[in-house]
């Protein structure tokens, strides 16, 4: 337990939220400090409730896959064949955050953001496809559901991506109504024109072939897939769109957008502080639609997504302008991790880091992130503190005046950043980031500096040390150099490991896929029942379920070589 040292003497109240182990090294030297500054920030947020008549709004906004300094540094994009003119302006007028840390790729990182939780402490650490067979538990709180209880009006719409059984419907997780995609943009290959294209031959839609002889299970694809689902809290969900009519995928981002502004609209109206979690969809796998020109002259798939959403960015602030809330509302734009560097579209590459999705170099963790919030954030900020997307969860707690609804029974890794809000650069309430890819503890961060666990022997430490300030793309590990740190990295990993012992990880719940639909289309209802008799087999067909497939360990060593 000497490992744990300084918690020794420090026992959590019933009502504390509990925190990464590593928080409270830093809370015993910085608390003090800290305190001061939360009477001040409360006193501030008082007098702008008094102002407005209303705690601040906060709409969310999370799209896929874009590096650090794809927006908001024109220098860069003009290297890159696209521009974002709207959220570069975006950007001058509030805070750039240069190190803006998320999960290695989008279902964990929508699972932080959600529970305010390393994914793995939730189970969610694998990226969902059709079908899942899974998804986010029930018994799992989100930043919706802790809004809700002090009067927020809620809403989703996107990509949900946290699971296809109903427990994790977005319309159970807090949200008065959603609009949402439970996988990713994968699914949308899965139409002729996928078939006849990019994906292996016969595996969508064999129909389209001659007749295969040796296709003896047919059956197994993934017919009944959706384009989306909707509904409101705890009432019907309906399917929306019908797959494989690739017009409604393309309609979705619209769609979204538009219920966006019409919930700005019904919440004011009603006078009701409101939360929007945004996630756009982004981008059909196959590219634009077919007929219209491309946006960008890169043409890849996300610049051509960038410069369509940017044209979208005036339309959201104008409406909250006309709204009378635009400085009662913080709006945060941000990626859910790096580029998809493997096996991806094009246009997906590094820019300032190593690595891409899945990887855990940080080209894979640092995302781009701007927040705007007239009156309350001073214009032309760059943030240098490291911030992580699980901090969103306890600052937007704070911000609402709802922190006595996060749970005190499990750890929150989400630390309430509202100082690094309200005052800027260098008040930061965290220098450390731990670094899973699956349920494996890859690397972490502590200020400048980290450390590669993944791929180290037994024995003497190898070459796993970096200085991120004189090796930010990770290309020159060092040992002798590091050895400083590396007993500060020992005890950091001991604490965190031994705290799990005492708040263990939980696994996430698994099921039949697209139950309680309203309007189930044919190949849907069948989706979501087993498709062989089990009187016809020796074994029970539902006990896959309970099968935890091993993380393929073959992702420890991307991004290493």
């Amino acid at each position: 337990m000497v490992a744990l040292g300084i918690l020794a003497g420090a026992p959590l109240m019933a009502t504390d939220i509990i925190h990464d182990a590593e928080y409270y090294i830093l809370k015993a030297q910085h608390g003090k400090t800290w305190a001061e500054q939360d009477q001040e920030i409360d006193a501030k947020l008082k007098a702008l409730r008094e102002k407005h008549g209303a705690p601040p709004n906060i709409v969310h906004i999370m799209w896929d896959d874009t590096a650090v300094g794809e927006i908001g540094i024109p220098q860069i994009q003009a290297t890159r064949g696209f521009k974002t003119p709207n959220m570069n302006q975006f950007a001058a007028e509030g805070q750039y955050f240069a190190r803006m840390y998320t999960e290695p790729s989008c279902t964990p990182t929508r699972a932080a953001f959600q529970t305010g939780r390393h994914a793995v402490r939730s189970g969610m650490y694998t990226v969902s496809f059709p079908y899942e067979y899974g998804g986010m538990s029930e018994n799992e709180t989100t930043i919706a559901e802790v809004l809700s209880e002090v009067g927020y009006a809620t809403a989703f719409y996107g990509k949900g991506h946290l699971g296809d059984i109903e427990e994790s419907y977005m319309t159970n997780m807090g949200y008065d109504e959603a609009l949402w995609s439970p996988y990713n943009q994968v699914p949308s290959m899965y139409v002729p024109r996928g078939d006849l294209g990019p994906m292996f031959p016969t595996s969508v839609m064999p129909e389209l072939y001659p007749n295969d002889p040796y296709d003896m299970d047919p059956g197994w694809r993934p017919t009944g897939y959706v384009w989306a689902l909707e509904g409101t809290k705890n009432g019907p969900v309906r399917e929306w769109g019908t797959p494989p009519n690739e017009d409604d995928y393309y309609a979705i981002e619209a769609e979204c957008q538009k219920r966006t502004i019409d919930f700005i609209r019904k919440s004011v109206k009603a006078d009701k502080p409101f939360f929007i979690s945004y996630q756009p969809v982004a981008a059909h796998f196959l590219g634009p639609k077919p007929g219209l020109e491309r946006l960008s002259v890169s043409a890849g798939m996300l610049q051509d997504f960038l410069v369509e959403f940017d044209k979208w960015i005036p339309v959201l602030l104008q409406e909250l302008k006309d709204q009378g809330v635009e400085e009662n509302t913080l709006v945060i734009l941000m990626a859910d991790n790096g580029p998809m560097t493997h096996h991806g579209p094009d246009g997906m590459v590094e820019t300032l880091y190593r690595g891409g999705k899945g990887d855990f170099t940080e080209g894979a963790v640092r995302a781009a992130c701007l927040a705007r919030w007239p009156s309350v954030i001073a214009p032309n900020q760059v943030i240098g503190d490291i911030i992580h997307v699980t901090d969103l969860f306890t600052t937007f707690a704070h911000l609402g005046g709802a922190t006595q609804h996060i749970p005190t029974d499990r750890i929150i890794d989400g630390i309430d950043q509202t100082s690094l809000f309200l005052n800027g650069d260098t008040y930061s309430r965290r220098d450390y980031v731990h670094i899973y890819t699956g349920d494996i503890l890859a690397a972490e961060v502590k200020g400048r500096f980290k450390r590669h666990w993944v791929g180290e022997l037994p024995g003497l430490s190898g070459a796993s040390f970096y200085d991120l300030y004189n090796d930010p793309r990770e290309v020159m590990g060092k040992m002798l150099p590091g050895f400083t740190t590396k007993t500060m990295f020992d005890v950091m990993k001991a604490r965190h490991e031994l705290w799990i012992r005492k708040y263990p990880n939980t696994k996430h719940p698994r099921g039949m896929p697209l139950q309680g639909l309203e309007n189930p289309r044919p190949a849907v209802e069948k989706a979501s029942e087993f498709r062989i008799d089990p009187k016809d087999l020796p074994f029970d067909p539902m006990e896959f379920l309970e099968y935890e497939l091993p993380y393929d360990r073959t992702m420890e060593h991307w991004g290493a070589g």
